[in-house]
């Protein structure tokens, strides 16, 4: 095999691994080869162990599939650069049961990684420091039969515990999960009280059992992200208010993560964030930080009057 064979058989490898179906004509115009020289590549690949499948027609085109082992994946720089910064968060993360699996990828990773690379990585490492604090711990194995069913659209049943600490059985259609960087949340419907649901996967007892497959419904919101933020930042607090705020929906942003408010864009310079908080004493002084005009639209009258006091005591204090 000559080196410019073994080029080319890297680069179609590489093509193959990017993308899930390759029409034959795509790939040899990638390759600045005929049709004919990408049948041959395919084969010497096979005869190398990587499972290629091809659909024969006019419609047809290849496809790699899962063999009986993992090949060596290509990447280019950037995503090497990721997986490695990924595999080193996730060796100190909140999900159990991989960090020293991580920590061994990334041994491996880290050993074949050309020079450059090395030095964004560790430029991006000595970077980042983390907060720290109190983390709910994911079990790596409940997280990946979740995810599993969420994909292959299978039933769930399992045990949830509240925020008291009682115990209910969960019978559910799972949809999405959706990570705030702290906590994995699972968006889904509860088929017992008939309505959608946001499951904390942190208060799920154990491994889900699995159970017959579903046909998916309409998702309650479009964007599931958002739908999860307003659910878990404003719903369970008995003191509210909407806000519409003279700063662009990206300012804000900097003031208001995506588990401590729900932010809607107006215009370039105004928009409107919905905020919750179990203590009313609190929030006149967590509001006063955004350092940006406002106006209340929505509040209960314990609310107003709480912002009102506030601001007369600070008010009379620079007379």
């Amino acid at each position: 095999m000559t080196t410019g064979t073994s080029a080319r058989l890297l680069r179609l490898l590489s093509l193959l691994q990017a993308r899930r179906d390759w029409p034959g004509a795509d790939l040899a115009d990638r390759l600045q080869v005929d049709v004919r020289t990408v049948r041959r590549d395919v084969e010497r690949l096979r005869e190398l162990g990587y499972p290629v499948h091809a659909t024969p027609g006019v419609a047809g085109g290849y496809r790699l599939g899962a063999g009986a082992a993992l090949p060596p994946l290509l990447l280019d720089d950037d995503e090497a650069v990721a997986v490695a910064v990924g595999l080193r968060t996730a060796a100190n993360g909140t999900v159990s049961g991989i960090e020293e699996t991580s920590v061994r990828a990334l041994t491996k990773l880290e050993q074949v990684l050309p020079a450059r690379l090395r030095h964004r990585v560790t430029a991006l490492n000595t970077a980042m420091i983390p907060l720290g604090g109190v983390v709910p711990v994911i079990d790596a194995a409940a997280l990946t039969v979740i995810a599993s069913a969420c994909r292959d659209h299978q039933r769930l049943r399992f045990g949830y515990r509240s925020h008291s600490g009682d115990v209910t059985e969960r019978y559910i259609e799972p949809l999405r999960l959706v990570h705030t960087g702290r906590r994995w949340y699972l968006v889904a419907f509860d088929l017992d009280r008939d309505d959608w649901r946001t499951f904390r996967v942190d208060r799920i007892d154990g491994v889900p059992a699995t159970s017959f497959r579903f046909t998916p419904r309409e998702p309650p919101a479009e964007d599931l992200a958002a739908y999860v933020s307003r659910g878990i930042t404003s719903s369970p607090y008995p003191h509210q208010m909407v806000l519409r705020v003279s700063a662009s929906a990206e300012a804000l942003a900097e003031y208001v993560s995506p588990t401590a408010g729900t932010i809607e864009a107006i215009d370039e310079r105004t928009c409107r964030v919905r905020v919750g908080s179990n203590d009313l004493s609190v929030m006149p002084y967590y509001l006063a930080h955004w350092d940006v005009d406002f106006v209340v639209e929505e509040a209960p009258d314990e609310v107003k009057e709480r912002l009102r006091l506030v601001a007369d005591r600070f008010a009379r204090a620079v007379v």
